[in-house]
Order: structure tokens, then C-alpha cells, then sequence
């Protein structure tokens, strides 16, 4: 089978009016993942094939014959390169061309004879009809794999969170990133919190997940690695109870230090909302690593001394001061590295 045209001749684009370029970031993420142990791409590239007099199907052989020699001829009519034009699944073959190992199965479908206009409607359909999945549902996948992975830690972390009657973000966490019947409190969706302590476990959480499915041990940070990576080494070591303690006792003290911008559900409270949470977030490793050495428990106490250094009140906390969106995020985050003093790092 001939290598298939790139979408660099964006013969459907054109006529749909439309622009879709290799998007680099997304191949390169590909290129990583098809050599993951467990890589895979579970949907068909769909290619076409223009004339059909270059490709048919042999009844006996039960194979679909295609050449750019057409059919009658003895000598090829046209580039090999130039036999099928890519419909849909251009970043997954450019993420092929970095694939390491002997053999990579894909599923191809493959449309002869059908015109511009049908290919059009093919790529409309597979493209711009799409229901995308919620990420926090992808999370919640991650329960059900048998095997340790940064995402599935993080994963537990928010459930457990969610679920222990006296956590700071009891019921307050969107599961499947959707609102949960019977309950009106959950601020931060699942995606949020998995984001937000995934930074600190590991710095290619995709990777480790490769390794371990690979049925390898994952080495202890080194000092330097600690420094960004806090939580790195309770990860390897499989206490994710420990984890989910320190990330509970975190949040506990911002509640007892700002009790009533915690549970404000109001209209303009920001603090337990998405913004707050990633800001508070952002500054766990600076504050974590402030008080103890990466993998010691941290009391509640311990965090709170560290946020009464902030001359924020309750009051303060309104989406009026920290606009929605990252520039509020960005400025409750800096006020409150200002107000905490705090080393650089973390």
C-alpha cells in the first residue's frame, strides 16, 4: 500500500472553505505515545482513493488490490505518493513516522471512486460532529485500570477528598465534570483537582504510566527533582493516603483561616470556586516544601501558620478583586507568594 497523501494538498479543506495544518504540539505528543507500551488508535484512518480504475477488490483473495498503475496499463500513471488522500487521520500517520517498533496495527477505511463533494461530507462528519468527552469522565476511568499511574493516584486523591465527611472539599467536586444530582456545592470539577496535583507527582505522568504497565520500578526523585516534584517520591513508594492527608490537611487550613470565603456559595466568592482552588494549588509545593522536607506528613497546624502571614480577610476573596478567568487566578497567586514570603521554588 502506497504512503498516502499528506494534508498539506488540502483538496477537501478547499472545498469546505476550511484550513486544517499539522498541529506540531500534537504530533510531538504522538510521537511519544506510539511507542507506550499499550499504544493504540482505536478509530479508522480514513483515506480515499479518487479513480477507481487504480484499486479494486479481489473476490478470490478477498484483498482490496490497490497500484498507480491503472488497471490495463503496464507502467504507473501516477506518483505512488499521490495514490490516497488523507480524509481524516493526518497527526496520527505523522506520529507514526517516530514509531520505534516492529509493527503498529491500525484500522484503515478506505473510500474508491467517491468525489470531492462525498469526501467533503465524510470529513464534516467525522470532524465537526464530534461529541467531545469530558475530561474529568477520562479521569475517572483511570479507577478501573489495575495498574499504578499518576493520573489513577490523583484520580483516588479527589475521590477520596470528595467523599470523607469531614474533607474541606466534601461533595464540592464535579466527578464526571458534570453537576451531580442532589447536590448544589460543587465548585471544582475532577479535571481541576487531578491538573492541579499531577504537577507535583510527576513531570511526564503518561511516561511513568508506560513504564509501570511495562511492569518496571520507578527510581526515587533525587533532591533536585523534589524541588518541583514534592509529592514524587510518596507517588513511587505507593502511599497515596499520605498523599491525599497532606492535600486534605492543606485545604483544612485555608478553611480555618478563611472560614467564611470557603463556604461562601454566593454569587462573587471565588476562593472554593475553580480560580481560588488553582491558585492555591499553584503555591501547595512552595508551601509544602516550606515547612517540611519532601514525603513528611504536614499537620493542618503547620499550613495555617503559614497562611496567617496574609493580611487577606474573608472579604477579600470576591471575583470583583480576582477577575474570572487566569489573570485573577494569576493575581491571587502572586499576592499571596508576596504575602507569604516564601522561598523561591516548589
Amino acid at each position: 500500500m502506497s504512503k498516502p497523501r499528506r494534508r498539506d494538498q488540502r483538496d477537501v479543506e478547499a472545498y469546505l472553505g476550511i484550513q486544517r495544518p499539522l498541529n506540531e504540539a500534537r504530533v510531538a505528543a504522538l510521537h511519544k505515545y506510539v511507542n507506550f507500551v499499550d499504544a493504540t488508535f482505536p478509530t479508522s484512518v480514513i483515506l480515499a482513493i479518487d479513480d477507481s480504475d487504480f484499486a479494486y477488490f479481489d473476490e478470490a483473495k478477498r484483498e482490496l488490490v490497490m497500484s498507480n498503475v491503472r488497471r490495463g496499463n503496464d507502467r504507473p500513471d501516477i506518483a505512488i505518493s499521490n495514490l490516497c488522500r488523507v480524509i481524516d487521520g493526518q497527526h496520527r500517520i505523522a506520529g507514526l513516522e517516530n514509531f520505534k517498533g516492529k509493527d503498529f496495527q491500525v484500522m484503515t477505511a478506505i473510500f474508491v471512486g467517491i468525489d470531492i463533494a462525498d469526501q467533503a461530507y465524510i470529513f464534516a462528519t467525522v470532524n465537526l460532529e464530534q461529541t467531545k468527552v469530558r475530561k474529568s469522565l477520562a479521569f475517572d476511568l483511570f479507577e478501573l485500570s489495575r495498574t499504578r499511574s499518576p493520573y489513577k493516584t490523583c484520580h483516588n486523591v479527589a475521590v477520596a477528598l470528595d467523599r470523607v465527611v469531614e474533607s474541606p472539599l466534601h461533595q464540592r467536586i464535579k466527578r464526571l465534570g458534570g453537576a451531580t444530582p442532589g447536590r448544589d456545592r460543587e465548585t471544582i470539577t475532577q479535571s481541576t483537582v487531578v491538573d492541579s496535583l499531577v504537577r507535583y507527582i510527576s513531570p511526564e505522568p503518561k511516561v511513568d504510566r508506560d513504564l509501570l504497565l511495562r511492569g518496571q520500578e520507578l527510581p526515587l526523585a533525587d533532591t533536585d527533582t523534589l524541588k518541583r516534584f514534592c509529592l514524587r517520591n510518596l507517588f513511587i513508594k505507593g502511599d497515596d493516603v499520605a498523599i491525599a492527608r497532606i492535600v486534605q490537611n492543606y485545604f483544612d487550613a485555608v478553611r480555618a483561616t478563611w472560614p467564611a470565603a470557603w463556604d461562601d456559595f454566593g454569587q462573587g466568592a471565588m476562593l472554593n470556586k475553580t480560580n481560588g482552588f488553582r491558585a492555591l494549588m499553584s503555591i501547595f509545593g512552595r508551601v509544602y516544601t516550606f515547612v517540611t522536607a519532601p514525603g513528611n506528613m504536614v499537620p493542618r497546624s503547620k499550613f495555617e501558620e503559614v497562611f496567617k502571614r496574609s493580611k487577606f480577610k474573608d472579604a477579600d476573596f470576591t471575583t470583583d478583586t480576582f477577575k474570572p478567568g487566569t489573570s485573577g487566578e494569576a493575581k491571587l497567586r502572586n499576592e499571596l507568594l508576596a504575602q507569604l514570603d516564601l522561598p523561591s521554588g516548589g
